[in-house]
């Protein structure tokens, strides 16, 4: 991001807190529009007549259209400034909440995620930036812990919110997209306050999100901690209210919603508790929790118990916040300034397919296999790449 942005974030500033207020809810608020369907899609699966399949293809399609706009979008607010690029993000997400209140069959739920992914995916490096170069210090550790504690806090309370809408209020296919629309003007007018295009902003050009030379290698490991860790988050906010419902009959949609929302909600506030930890050590204590975590979620597949699936939820979405933690904040100290935009973009990428990837094995095994046997053998698989992670990680980083 040009260094006259981040004068400009200065100036409207009036605190730190203040200044990082606006856009730690813009990204807040996205991120809680996209997991709102969570724990619906069970009855989407019902009243819809489509598998457990075409649901994780519909997951699949946000991924892959969040990583489509951070490859053409992400470089945009180096020219346009942050604010231009944002405001239409908003429009965006609204709109995608609007495609969901209304659906009326698979296709609209395509449609609804793949805008959905178009805003979050052109506003998040824009936001991961601003919170990076917000404060009169800019100080990169605090701007990482935001986007990550918004990103993970966001994702985990979407599911919850929705199912307890569905639950408890009328019109449960509907009424928590309303809500998300009217946060979503809240967010554009907090919107109006970030940065417009600076005097000497770069010319765009379309341009893949890149990483310094010098910086690769560390980057390349980030990248493949955030992969996994949301690989394990996407697979449990993807199909855990399915799980859930599969080995407990008659578990009502706020049961599920809360199984889907827990790991994150747990992740965001282990980032908070946990945030003076260093980089290293956060991603290996993480990783090991995450190791944990999957091996309790294939046990639990056996045993039709709530209280372990919650607790293994609950530890492995502690591992998911630590490891993402650190792998945000090593991505943005190799970032060199003026490049913060691009090298959060190729981070979310990484992030992002690791959202998509597995989830969409999981669902063409669960064709053959059931949903529940999919879940465990992709969750031992994943459990085995986190170890071969944290010991590249310690290798890496000796001082973790």
């Amino acid at each position: 991001m040009p260094a006259s942005f981040e004068v400009a974030l200065r100036r409207r500033a009036g605190s730190t807190n203040r200044s990082a207020g606006g856009p730690s809810y813009i990204l807040l608020v996205l991120v809680v529009g996209t997991n709102l369907a969570s724990p619906l899609y069970a009855t989407y699966e019902a009243r819809f007549h489509i598998s457990a399949l075409v649901v994780t293809l519909i997951v699949a399609a946000y991924a892959a259209s969040v990583v489509a706009a951070l490859t053409l979008v992400g470089p945009l607010a180096d020219t346009f400034g942050p604010r231009r690029v944002v405001l239409p993000a908003l429009a965006l997400a609204a709109v995608g909440a609007l495609l969901f209140a209304f659906a009326d069959g698979a296709g609209w739920l395509f449609a609804a995620r793949i805008v959905q992914g178009l805003a979050v995916g052109s506003a998040s490096s824009a936001l991961t930036a601003v919170l990076v170069m917000t404060g009169p210090s800019a100080t990169r550790t605090r701007g990482s812990l935001l986007a990550s504690a918004m990103t993970t806090g966001g994702a985990g309370l979407g599911p919850l919110v929705a199912g307890a809408l569905a639950e408890f209020a009328p019109q449960p296919l509907r009424l928590s997209f309303f809500v998300e629309i009217g946060l979503l003007a809240v967010a554009a007018a907090s919107c109006l306050r970030l940065p417009g295009r600076a005097r000497d902003s770069p010319v765009w050009h379309p341009r893949l999100p890149r990483v310094p030379a010098a910086g690769r290698r560390r980057f390349a490991l980030a990248g493949a901690v955030s992969f996994l860790a949301w690989g394990v988050a996407y697979i449990v906010l993807a199909l855990a209210p399915s799980y859930v419902a599969a080995r407990l009959r008659g578990a009502g949609l706020l049961v599920e919603g809360a199984g889907a929302g827990l790991l994150l909600i747990c992740a965001a506030a282990t980032q908070v508790g946990l945030r003076r930890w260093a980089e290293g050590r956060a991603q290996v204590v993480g990783l090991g929790l995450l190791v944990a975590g999957l091996g309790g979620l294939v046990a639990a597949g056996f045993v039709s118990s709530m209280p372990l699936m919650l607790v293994t939820i609950a530890i492995a979405g502690a591992g998911q916040g630590l490891a993402f933690m650190g792998a945000i904040r090593l991505a943005n100290d190799v970032a060199p300034r003026g490049e913060e935009s691009g090298v959060a973009a190729a981070f979310w990428v990484a992030s992002y397919l690791g959202g998509g990837l597995p989830v969409v094995g999981v669902g063409l095994l669960a064709g053959h296999l059931g949903l529940v046997a999919a879940v465990q053998i992709f969750a031992a698989g994943i459990a085995v790449a986190c170890l071969v992670a944290l010991v590249a990680v310690r290798a890496e980083l000796p001082t973790a």
